[in-house]
């Protein structure tokens, strides 16, 4: 087997370590060697947060290159657009369609970009977009739109719903793991 890559991207707070530590546990369950690297931009203040789960037979470094990853899940779109040149041909984008106002749209030096996603999709790139925060309010939190991303990247692989369950059970606290349980679902079917 190949080494396989995904890329976890995101802004700050938004739950993109957490989903890495679900993948990762997952994965190490199933008898992969995996390595996880967390890469933090300003992410107290909002800024971008990657995250790297490279997995396989024998894996060696947990950074990927350009042109080097299967998967990025972005919880949000600008971060699919500023990692997609990290994609591999015949790769693909998981993201949420929610838009978070980087700091120059904040203050109001810049507006945010339209058509995103539109110009991944015209240069080539597949990208599954779908709205994760409904589904995540839905199971009872915002907070949960970066498991419901998992839920529905759950789908792209061949492990079972039941072992995520199971990891999701080892990495999240155990008075919301039924509210997550939710939103993984909710993203599974999205």
């Amino acid at each position: 087997m190949r080494t396989m890559s995904v890329m976890i991207v995101g802004v700050g707070g938004q739950g993109s370590l957490l989903a890495s530590r679900l993948l990762g546990t997952l994965l190490t369950d199933e008898g992969y060697d995996v390595k996880v690297s967390e890469v933090h931009g300003m992410s107290q203040r909002g800024g971008s947060v990657v995250t790297y789960v490279r997995f396989g037979e024998k894996v060696y470094s947990p950074i990927v290159t350009e042109g080097e990853c299967d998967y990025i899940i972005s919880f949000e779109k600008l971060e699919a657009a500023r990692y997609a040149g990290c994609l591999r041909k015949g790769g693909k984008i998981i993201v949420n369609t929610q838009e978070i106002d980087p700091m120059p749209v904040i203050t109001g030096a810049a507006e945010y970009p339209a058509g995103v996603l539109e110009e991944l999709k015209a240069k080539g790139f597949d990208i599954d977009d779908f709205d994760a925060l409904t589904p995540a309010v839905e199971a009872g939190s915002s907070k949960a739109v970066n498991i419901v991303l998992m839920g529905h990247f759950a789908k792209c692989t061949e492990i079972p719903k039941e072992k995520w369950l199971a990891a999701l059970e080892k990495v999240i606290n155990p008075k919301f793991l039924e509210m997550n349980k939710t939103a993984f679902e909710r993203g599974y079917g999205a």
